[in-house]
């Protein structure tokens, strides 16, 4: 089993009711990027926007051979800027670029800016 992202397009105030499976997951921000919700991918960060908010997300548990691999960034969540003992776990965005530009970039989920 594996955690499945679906990064929405909505925010924390409109949603009235939890989803039938899964968790929706919100007060997430992105460092080193940005969450581009028209393309519903990863972009590059705005001038002056440090760390962004990132929209709710729906995360569920998937089998592993129902994991989406391609175009996705294997982006590490943390719980403060501090990296490295604060890691909780990585969630798989979507993105058109080559994940590789994202790592060289340090993009990280932070819990908390």
């Amino acid at each position: 089993m594996v955690l499945s992202v679906d990064v929405t397009k909505k925010w924390k105030e409109d949603f009235n009711s939890p989803p039938r499976e899964g968790s929706y997951v919100h007060g997430l921000f992105m460092e080193g990027a940005r969450w581009d919700s028209q393309s519903g991918m990863i972009a590059d960060s705005r001038l002056k926007e440090l760390t962004p908010a990132c929209p709710v997300m729906f995360v569920k548990a998937t089998t592993v051979d129902r994991q989406e691999t391609k175009n996705m960034y294997e982006c590490p969540v943390y719980k403060t800027k501090e990296r490295g003992p604060t890691f909780v776990w990585t969630f798989n965005l979507k993105t058109k670029e080559k994940p590789e530009k994202w790592a060289i970039a340090g993009v990280a989920l932070l819990l908390s800016a």
